[in-house]
């Protein structure tokens, strides 16, 4: 079954929701766009041939600015990705994996940020929380100075550098401009751990950054979670894309960016798999001191 927006008109946003095995929590993900302030938008899920419940429970809500389509087999989730942004009409894009949470605000916040036509992407802060809904970690990415406000790909790429990993944000903080997307050429050729951050630093080269230091959305880590199945593979993945990048930037990227960046290289290990292990099972001892670390480790990272 194909469950098709009603509206008939080209609305300012399209939220897109990929969507794959999430039954437990695409109920509350598309509960929190339809609650949104800013009501002009277009909601379209792809259900990446979900063998659960995912693709019925999609279809279930009765709003006609919602979309459900289906993949005939279930394909890579960068393919998913790349098959979901061009079904949608508006100039203003915002993913949300199926297992995030909008803030009320957040699609009226960041679109006022947009009407700026030198800003081709805007981020937010996050709150990381758990299956549960439960919150572990409050107001992440953008804890940098630079990283606030109205900021060149430049900057942002050199902050990226020395963080190690990404501090701009997941697909959730995001919401971008649908003729950057299009110039880049769509989804980048990148792991899928770093898959988010190709995307905005390509994106970056048709527009500037704004980065907001208000908390407008959910990042869930809970088991089956893409966060939480990045093992060392993934880490590894990350530390090689940040090498990467530092090569193909070199005119930009100083030395004392380099330094900062091996320096930092364990904590961001140490940190990720903190999270993997807060992910876990919610009555696992090694999962609730991970969750209790995190929380005390919030202060001493917040200019990272």
């Amino acid at each position: 079954m194909v469950k098709v927006n009603a509206t008939g008109k080209t609305p300012p946003v399209s939220v897109c929701i990929p969507l794959y095995m999430k039954e437990r929590y695409v109920a509350e993900t598309i509960q929190s766009v339809l609650d949104q302030t800013f009501t002009d938008f277009e909601l379209v899920i792809l259900n990446n041939a979900s063998t659960d419940r995912s693709g019925e429970i999609a279809e279930s809500f009765d709003d006609p600015r919602i979309t459900v389509l289906h993949n005939a087999e279930t394909v890579s989730a960068p393919e998913n990705f790349a098959k979901l942004v061009p079904l949608t009409r508006a100039p203003l894009v915002k993913m949300v994996a199926a297992d995030d949470v909008l803030h009320p605000t957040a699609l009226e916040r960041q679109v006022a940020v947009l009407r700026d036509p030198r800003i081709a992407l805007v981020s937010c802060r996050q709150n990381m929380i758990g299956e549960d809904s439960e919150i572990i970690y409050r107001d992440r990415s953008l804890r940098a100075a630079d990283l606030i406000g109205h900021q060149t790909r430049t900057t942002v790429l050199r902050r990226v550098v020395r963080h190690g990993a990404n501090p701009v944000g997941a697909l959730v903080n995001v919401m971008f401009r649908r003729s950057a997307y299009d110039a880049a050429g769509g989804i980048p050729d990148a792991p899928f751990v770093t898959l988010d951050l190709a995307m905005w630093l390509e994106y970056l080269r048709y527009g500037d950054f704004f980065g907001m230091e208000e908390t407008l959305v959910d990042f869930r880590i809970a088991q089956g979670s893409a966060s939480a199945g990045f093992g060392r593979s993934g880490i590894d993945d990350q530390v090689r894309f940040i090498q990467d990048l530092r090569r193909a930037n070199a005119d930009i990227v100083r030395w004392s960016d380099t330094i900062y960046s091996t320096l930092r290289t364990p904590l961001m290990r140490l940190r990720h798999q903190l999270i993997v292990s807060a992910a876990g099972n919610s009555g696992s001892s090694t999962t609730r001191a991970a969750k209790r670390v995190l929380a005390l480790s919030r202060g001493a990272s917040n200019s990272s």
